[in-house]
């Protein structure tokens, strides 16, 4: 050993050593995870790179300058690797080069004292490696930094008109669960409007009392406020529906039905509402079938109602002016919803998670079959009873050949058929009600299907409101194995075509990420959807469809197919072991069929697109649309005797274990295709806002949601808002003030974004995450414009509240 080198401080020698060792130690993990990865028909870089770590840690252990140089090498060349295998895409570059580009900072600061400790007998100068650590670090730094920046996967592409309202057109009341019969969400509202949002302040709050379990079983708060004349109703996870005053958010009365299921799947989503003083609409459209009449029975008093399903499968009258319960609807002003399923082993196998439709003078129920517990379930009969006497008017059972038949005393519907979750869209123009189905029990094994099953599994359905009689099917996914069901009410839109002709038209998104437009009177697509070939699995039995539909003429919304470079980690660590992850798996695109090995379904069964719907903007011809973007991996294996059950809750379909497929040979264990930290294993964003012109089926612009301010690694808050997109539930609101309301992020605010844009405007903190819609109205007595919110907890966060929060400008701002 020189003298130089012995004169050099004991703390340099050791930090030559941490920091050799370190690199070391990530070399040979490259190096050893980057030879499984190649082993697995995967990248070389990791293997190369590891090398090159490894070297570098050792000759730093040896104060040589070559570490320094062997690290530099290394990171030029992962620089080069980037850009070749991702180009200039923003989150993909981050994962592989930030940790890299600041450990190239501490590196280049050390090399000083390697040339000391390599180079005794020349005096070395230190600028050179001190600058260039400089201009990393600053580089470094404005990544990092950038990361709190929004970056859109879509610019805004055309100019969108603001339209002032008029008073002909301006919205009165929000008496539906989507606002208007369309179910589109739009408010013809601009008191409000891009130009005063950022005014915006809490008006009133009001706490229910009720809140939601954090059980991971579903018990959570999904409601979007009803809103007629001077009063706002909401509903609770217990189905306690609660009058509110529009303006002071006092509550008014309140009607508790306290409905459980043992803590599974317990939520409201909405209301409807009944007047029969209004003006009874008639259809226009040549054909359609009268919207049959009603009146009160003498001396009843109960005008106006709140029509509300429960999860414990009831459906309630409840006068609007006083939340007394209609006594001449049902018994006592209640049907048991019960009636004609048979037998429900389990009163969470059973629900009724969405709001009813009133369509025309019939309310129109569903009713939701919990997913992969058994063959044997409750079947998914959809019925229409009167609106003022509760009477059953007819029912349609999807998994009969005769499905309109009556039945006979000591009958059932049809076991196991396909149901109907999410809620409904009615036409009053035809007197139509639009339903989306979801599969037939169990979810990811067709070999039990009846043709009937085939048939009306994932599809959209048409039925008449007055006679429940079919007027057409169309569906979306032939055999559905993926749980890839229609989870949302359809939206009514006038299609536009060209000549300035528009079609009445219905559209629809997918948990495949697909949106379909459909014509209203026929279910005919009016844009261009493709039959694709798809690779069958190899399940005994098993009827797989050669084909599935893909709805190439409108944008596929976070459904591209993944490769290897999409794999991401917010370290090249953890996107190392996401890479392994997916090479071990098979994985053929959207339809990759569930089988006994390992497979990737993305997006998996939670979306896509899910129950919160789409909004429209009709004066620009706009929808929006937010997603969720998280694949799920799936494995079927023997079932064994001594298997349990699911109870009916959400664990099979957000992995938390296996559960058996009673009455099939299997079981299944579905799971979050997630890094060891924690997160979604692709690129992100994880959920985006999308605008989409219906003039040019294109993508106006396309925005990541929500930040992980709230969430983090582990379940840790990282109380850092990087705006990476977070996996999204729940409706948007869009208005004629040029906005588009969303809160069903997984931080907790409430945002608005300039519709012609995409650019968030405003957002205000909520005390906790909300998974409902938001609404708004313009108060009858004081002309102020409210926004309405419920919070009671964001999905993957264990808070959870009882929150009703109205927004408002100040009362100078109006």
């Amino acid at each position: 050993m020189t003298h130089r080198e012995q004169a050099q401080p004991l703390a340099a020698r050791i930090w030559l050593w941490v920091l050799g060792a370190a690199l070391a130690l990530a070399g040979l993990f490259f190096l050893i995870g980057g030879g499984k990865l190649i082993s697995l028909g995967g990248s070389w870089y990791f293997l190369l790179a590891g090398l090159g770590l490894l070297l570098s840690g050792v000759q730093l252990v040896r104060r040589r300058v070559s570490g320094a140089w062997f690290y530099l090498g290394t990171f030029g060349s992962t620089v080069l690797w980037a850009l070749a295998e991702v180009g200039l895409d923003y989150w993909s570059l981050i994962s592989r080069l930030l940790a890299l580009t600041f450990a190239a900072v501490v590196v280049l600061a050390s090399m000083p004292l390697l040339r000391k400790a390599g180079e005794p007998g020349k005096a070395s100068s230190s600028k050179a490696p001190f600058a260039a650590a400089a201009v990393m670090l600053v580089a470094g730094l404005a990544a990092f930094v950038s990361m709190f920046q929004i970056h859109p996967e879509v610019q805004a592409q055309s100019a969108v008109a603001r339209k002032p309202v008029d008073a002909a057109s301006e919205q009165k009341d929000w008496s539906h669960y989507g606002n208007s019969s369309n179910n589109d969400r739009f408010a013809a509202l601009d008191q409000i409007n891009v130009d005063n949002v950022n005014q915006l302040q809490v008006a009133w709050t009001f706490h229910t009392g009720d809140v939601p379990k954090s059980t991971g079983a579903g018990a959570e708060d999904q409601t979007t406020p009803l809103q007629v004349g001077d009063k706002v109703f909401v509903c609770t996870p217990s189905n306690n529906v609660i009058a509110l005053d529009a303006d002071t958010g006092k509550q008014l009365w309140r009607h508790d039905t306290n409905s459980h299921v043992g803590g599974v799947w317990e939520r409201c989503r909405g209301l409807a509402y009944f007047d029969a003083d209004a003006a009874l609409a008639q259809p226009s459209v040549p054909g359609s079938t009268p919207v049959q009449a009603v009146s009160l029975p003498a001396g009843a008093t109960c005008k106006r109602r709140i029509l509300m399903n429960t999860i414990d499968a009831r459906l309630f009258a409840i006068n609007a002016d006083n939340g007394e319960l209609c006594g001449e609807f049902g018994d006592h002003g209640v049907v048991d919803l019960k009636q004609g399923i048979g037998n429900v082993s389990n009163p969470a196998f059973y629900t009724l998670t969405s709001a009813p439709t009133v369509a025309g003078t019939t309310v129109v129920v569903g009713g939701r079959v919990a997913d992969n517990v058994q063959v044997d379930m409750p079947g998914g009969v959809i019925r229409g009873f009167d609106v003022m006497t509760g009477a059953q008017r007819w029912a349609f059972d999807s998994g009969s050949a005769t499905p309109n038949e009556v039945l006979k005393p000591g009958q059932t519907y049809t076991r196991s058929s396909a149901n109907v979750w999410a809620g409904t869209t009615y036409d009053p123009s035809s007197n139509t009600v639009y339903l989306p189905m979801g599969s037939a029990s169990v979810d990811l094994y067709g070999a039990t299907r009846s043709a009937a099953d085939l048939k009306y599994g994932a599809s959209i359905l048409a039925l008449d409101a007055a006679t429940g009689k079919e007027k057409w099917v169309y569906q979306t996914v032939h055999n559905d194995l993926w749980d890839f069901d229609l989870p949302m009410a359809p939206t009514l839109i006038d299609f536009p075509q060209q000549g300035g002709k528009t079609t009445p038209a219905l559209v629809v998104g997918t948990k495949a990420g697909q949106i379909f437009v459909l014509d209203r009177h026929s279910g005919k697509p009016l844009t261009k959807v493709e039959d694709i070939a798809v690779k069958p699995g190899h399940i005994p039995g098993e009827k797989y469809a050669p084909t599935q539909p893909l709805s190439v003429g409108m944008p596929q919304i976070g459904t591209k197919t993944l490769t290897e470079a999409d794999m991401w980690g917010a370290t090249p660590v953890d996107q190392l072991i996401c890479r392994i992850k997916f090479k071990s798996m098979r994985y053929e695109g959207l339809f990759t069929a569930p089988g006994t090995d390992v497979s990737l379904s993305f997006p998996g069964s939670l979306g896509g697109m899910n129950w919160g719907g789409l909004s429209a903007d009709p004066g620009n011809n706009l929808i929006f649309v937010n997603d969720m973007r998280l694949g799920l991996w799936v494995q079927m294996m023997p079932q064994q005797k001594k298997d349990k059950l699911s109870d009916g809750g959400e664990a099979p379909n957000t992995g938390m274990g296996q559960v058996p497929l009673g009455g099939t040979p299997y079981a299944v264990i579905k799971d979050r295709f997630m890094s060891p930290l924690g997160i979604p294993c692709q690129k992100p964003p994880f959920g985006t806002l999308t605008a989409i012109d219906m003039k040019t089926q294109q993508v106006v612009w396309q925005v990541p949601v929500g930040t992980v301010q709230d969430q983090g690694p582990m379940g840790i808050k990282m109380r850092m808002p990087m705006p990476v997109g977070l996996p999204t539930l729940g409706g948007t609101l869009a208005t004629q003030g040029g906005l588009v309301f969303f809160a069903g992020t997984q931080d907790y605010y409430l945002r608005a974004w300039d519709s012609a844009t995409g650019k968030e405007i405003w957002k205000g903190r909520l005390p906790v995450g909300s998974q409902g819609g938001p609404m708004t109205y313009k108060s009858p007595r004081t002309g102020r414009q409210y926004v309405v919110i419920s919070a009671g907890g964001a999905r993957q966060s264990p808070d959870r509240g009882d929150y009703v929060i109205a927004y408002a400008l100040p009362d100078s701002g109006k």
